[in-house]
C-alpha cells in the first residue's frame, strides 16, 4: 500500500533543537513504571495514532491522522473504528494530505475532532455518542492548522491550538466561526520549525499550550465574565525538545509531555524543571499524545519519522501519584 505523507517539514529542523534541560529526580515526583504496548496499528493504512480522549471504562478514543479515522481501543488492545472523516481529494496541507488531529470528549459521549484539509472542510467535526457519520460544526480558515483540542463544558467552549498560524482559537460548542482567543509570539512557529502551538489542555482556570518550535509549555489564564478573555501568556517550562501533546498527572501542575522526535516521555514539574521517564527502549516511536486516568498513563506513538520499521502504537504504564 502506498506510504502516507510524513511531517518532513518538521524533521528538517531536528538538528537545530536545543538539548533538554533535564532536572534530577525529586522525592515528590510521580513514578512511571511497567510500560507495555497494548495495541499496534497499521502504519501503511494511515493509522498514525495522533491524539487521545478517554472513556469512563478506560478505553481510549484515538485519532488516526492520515487515515482520518477515530478508533476506540480497549485497555486490552481491542480496536474498533468509530467514525471516518470524509475524503477530501484536493486536500493541501503542510504535511501533504488531510489529517485528523485533536480529540475531546463531552460527558455525554459526544466526540469533537479537528480535521485539517487546506479546504473549507478544515475545522472541528462532531461525532455522536457511540460513533457514526461526523458532522462539521466549526468552520476554520483554509490556511489554519487546528491541532490540539480541549472542551470546557462549564462555559460551552472548545479551544484548539493552531500550529501553523500560531494562536489559540475558541469556538462555541454549538459551532460556527472560531475566534482568535489568544495570539502572540509565544504561540507562533519559527523560521526553522513551522509548527508552533500544538498540544492543548484546560486546567484550573487556564488554557495550557505546548509550542513545538519554541520547545515550551505555556499557561494562559481564562478571564472572568461572559467573554472569558485570555490573560497574559506565561511560560512554565522550556527546553522541551519537539514537545507535542501533554497531560496533567493529577490535580496539581505536574505534567507528562510527549517529546515526539526524540522518542521520550518527559515529566515536567511545576517549577519548570523536567526529566525523562520513558524512552524508545520502552516502545515509544514518535510519541504524539498523553492521557492519565487514575493509576494509568496512556501514550500514543505515530511513528511519523521512523523510516526503518515504523510502529504506531498505544502504550500503557503505571503511574504513582503525588500532590504536586
Amino acid at each position: 500500500m502506498q506510504k502516507r505523507p510524513r511531517l518532513a517539514a518538521v524533521a528538517t529542523a531536528t538538528a537545530a533543537l536545543a538539548v533538554i534541560a533535564a532536572g534530577p529526580a525529586s522525592g515528590g515526583d510521580p513514578t512511571v513504571s511497567d510500560p507495555r504496548i497494548v495495541a499496534h496499528f497499521d502504519f501503511a493504512a494511515g493509522q498514525t495514532a495522533e491524539n487521545i480522549a478517554l472513556e469512563p471504562d478506560g478505553s481510549a478514543d484515538i485519532t488516526f491522522a492520515f487515515a482520518h479515522q477515530v478508533a476506540r481501543v480497549t485497555k486490552e488492545g481491542g480496536t474498533t473504528i468509530l467514525a471516518t472523516l470524509p475524503e477530501v481529494p484536493d486536500a493541501q496541507t503542510p504535511v501533504g494530505g488531510a489529517v485528523a488531529l485533536g480529540i475531546a470528549r463531552a460527558h455525554d459521549g459526544t466526540l469533537y475532532v479537528t480535521y485539517v484539509t487546506g479546504t473549507e472542510e478544515t475545522g472541528v467535526w462532531r461525532i455522536a455518542p457511540g460513533g457514526g457519520e461526523p458532522e462539521q460544526i466549526g468552520f476554520f480558515p483554509v490556511d489554519s492548522f487546528p491541532n490540539g483540542l480541549a472542551l470546557d463544558e462549564k462555559c460551552g467552549t472548545l479551544y484548539t491550538a493552531d500550529s501553523r498560524l500560531g494562536r489559540v482559537w475558541s469556538l462555541p460548542v454549538t459551532g460556527g466561526t472560531p475566534t482568535a482567543w489568544a495570539t502572540g509570539a509565544a504561540l507562533e512557529p519559527t523560521a526553522q520549525v513551522p509548527f508552533g502551538a500544538n498540544g492543548l489542555k484546560v486546567h484550573h482556570g487556564a488554557v495550557w499550550v505546548s509550542n513545538t518550535a519554541r520547545e515550551t509549555l505555556l499557561r494562559i489564564p481564562v478571564g472572568p465574565g461572559p467573554d472569558h478573555a485570555a490573560g497574559p501568556v506565561e511560560t512554565r517550562a522550556t527546553g522541551l525538545t519537539s514537545i507535542d501533546d501533554f497531560a496533567f498527572t493529577g490535580h496539581g501542575d505536574t505534567v507528562l509531555a510527549a517529546l515526539n522526535q526524540v522518542d521520550e516521555l518527559e515529566l515536567v514539574r511545576p517549577d519548570g524543571s523536567h526529566r525523562t521517564v520513558l524512552t524508545g527502549a520502552d516502545g515509544l516511536d514518535n510519541p504524539t499524545s498523553v492521557a492519565v486516568r487514575a493509576k494509568t498513563v496512556y501514550v500514543n506513538s505515530a511513528a511519523f519519522f521512523n523510516t526503518l520499521d515504523p510502529d504506531p502504537n498505544l502504550l500503557l504504564a503505571r503511574i504513582s501519584k503525588n500532590k504536586l
